[in-house]
């Protein structure tokens, strides 16, 4: 008696199919740094701004110095300071100035604006943790304005120097097509000042970020009004001005600590004044990240507790 027989579906025959691929893991950190560049344009807005204006300027500059006009600006450093011309450094403070200005706007609204708005019953919906929100708006004025600052310096004065030959060939004066020979060492010496500069105002960062996060309105004047009244109050009770001068060592201490004494832009050899052992061995530095990693756990902790306002 034969075995009854099974029919065999087409489903059957068919071989196995593999298991659908996992999807990635989300990188909260990275999209909640790009959507902070993607809300506040004017982080890059502001030096492409000012980037501009010295363009505007050294070309007009320019076509005064390539006529001869005995008004202009003298594109090389006067009594022979240094190689480097002073338009590129002009061009170097004024970019530097703006991305800080805009990267102290920014601290001040980053964890405001959100309750302000509202949008931070949204964000505060994803799979994203107070802290790692935090950290991606510290890491605007600490990593990606300093980068994007630089990189934008470098742009410029590739540009200048590209502006400079097209109006000295078009005048018929081709003494003034090369480089600045510190040029290239200046570059290094930025990108080297704009991480200090970075690492030093880290303190003042996580400060303007914890008063964003716990004012309901006016952060700037909740930022500065306490350490307007530690002043006052210092001098009147004994006369002395040890916190102003504390003050003053966190804003602009950077520079002894991190270069020798001489401006860099002015030297034949910028390289000559960087000095990151200095830098890196100066207790300022080391208590003042100490102190903006207190500020910003304090941050993501009000994060963590205040509503929309």
């Amino acid at each position: 008696m034969n075995p009854p027989s099974r029919a065999v579906s087409g489903a059957e025959l068919e071989p196995p199919q593999s298991a659908p691929a996992p999807t990635p893991h989300p990188r909260p950190f990275y999209w909640s740094v790009r959507r902070e560049l993607w809300e506040n344009r004017y982080l890059y807005i502001a030096p492409l701004g000012a980037a501009a204006v010295v363009l505007a300027g050294f070309l007009v500059n320019a076509f005064y110095a390539a006529r001869g006009n005995a008004t202009a600006v003298a594109l090389q450093m006067p009594g022979g300071a240094g190689p480097i011309d002073k338009p590129y450094a002009i061009a170097a403070i004024l970019i530097t100035v703006t991305g800080l200005l805009t990267a102290v706007m920014y601290c001040l609204d980053a964890l405001q604006g959100e309750r302000r708005d509202r949008s931070i019953l949204f964000w505060k919906s994803l799979p994203v943790s107070d802290l790692t929100a935090v950290l991606s708006k510290a890491a605007i004025p600490l990593a990606v304005v300093p980068l994007f600052v630089f990189s934008l310096i470098v742009a410029t004065h590739v540009s200048m120097l590209f502006l400079n030959m097209c109006v000295r060939l078009a005048g018929g004066t081709g003494a003034a097509l090369r480089a600045p020979s510190a040029l290239f060492e200046l570059w290094i010496a930025l990108l080297y000042g704009e991480t200090a500069i970075a690492l030093w105002l880290a303190p003042v960062y996580g400060w303007l970020l914890l008063v964003s996060a716990w004012a309901r309105r006016a952060a700037l004047l909740w930022a500065a009004l306490p350490l307007l009244a530690a002043c006052i109050l210092e001098k009147i009770a004994f006369n002395t001005r040890h916190f102003e001068f504390f003050l003053e060592y966190r804003f602009l201490g950077w520079f002894q600590a991190a270069f020798a004494s001489g401006r860099p832009c002015c030297l034949p050899h910028p390289l000559a004044t960087v000095f990151p052992a200095q830098f890196l061995s100066t207790p300022g530095l080391w208590t003042g990240l100490a102190l903006a990693a207190l500020f910003l756990a304090g941050a993501a902790r009000l994060r963590r507790s205040r509503g929309p306002i």
